[in-house]
């Protein structure tokens, strides 16, 4: 998974690139949003992304000044340029800072999707380093995010990170907020982009990859903590999303995904 920083003065155009595109499908994990080019390199020098999207005109710091910031002190991240400015003076910029593409305003997501295939591809022939694990830790973080549009939705991630070694049910979420399942069910998928069920997983799996990492417990035993009850059905979940058995990343093997 390629970890990526957004950087955009928009608010509203912020929150649209962090919560409405399928990142996932992309093979990349939103680990952070700045609203000017100073926040984003305090992100970039704690997130450590492997790609910044910026916006080309940002007060503070632009995402021209930022780019050149970040060939001094950051050479092996990759930007992507983000501007409604079609104005070829930019582009002439962007291309001598490297960057990796240039888009326009407004962006589709199908438009993302040959930059961050060549951005995969770019990764992987260096090494696959900076595509291993930490990048999928960082995803409810951003679900976590993306919540704070929906003070249901909030509540429903914050059950879950409560209750997840349990059973949690949507149904009575939704009746202890006092709305209907349907209606939550349909506000976290709008949020999120993730269904309950989904962020259920997505969540006890962070919590397994804690407990392998400490090596203290037996599988079948962070199995049964993290909520997936039976092994059998870990093993498969793990193996599914993480392309590793539980096993195998305990004992520090086959871990770049």
């Amino acid at each position: 998974m390629l970890k990526l920083v957004i950087a955009e003065d928009e608010e509203i155009i912020r929150r649209g690139l962090v919560c409405t595109f399928d990142w996932e499908k992309l093979g990349v994990v939103v680990v952070g949003d700045a609203e000017d080019g100073v926040e984003a390199l305090e992100l970039i020098h704690e997130k450590k992304p492997d790609v910044v999207l910026t916006d080309i005109r940002m007060p503070r710091l632009s995402g021209i000044d930022l780019a050149k910031r970040l060939q001094g002190e950051h050479r092996t991240v990759h930007v992507v340029f983000l501007t409604s400015y079609a104005d070829f003076d930019y582009a002439q910029q962007a291309v001598r800072l490297g960057a990796a593409d240039y888009l326009l305003k407004p962006v589709e997501e199908e438009a993302l999707v040959p930059v961050f295939a060549r951005l995969q591809t770019r990764a992987a022939a260096a090494g696959g380093d900076r595509m291993a694990l930490p990048g999928k830790l960082d995803a409810w973080t951003a679900y976590r995010d993306c919540a704070k549009r929906n003070p249901y939705v909030r509540v429903a991630l914050g059950t879950i990170e409560a209750r997840y070694a349990s059973r949690p049910s949507i149904e009575t979420i939704a009746a202890d907020e006092g709305v209907s399942s349907s209606y939550l069910s349909r506000k976290i998928k709008e949020v999120t982009g993730k269904t309950f069920g989904e962020l259920l997983t997505a969540y006890r799996l962070q919590k397994s990859i804690e407990l392998l990492s400490e090596g203290r417990l037996r599988v079948y035993e962070i199995a049964e903590q993290a909520g997936f009850g039976d092994y059998k059905n870990f093993a498969q979940v793990f193996k599914r999303i993480m392309h590793t058995t539980p096993k195998a990343f305990m004992e520090g093997k086959d871990l770049h995904l």
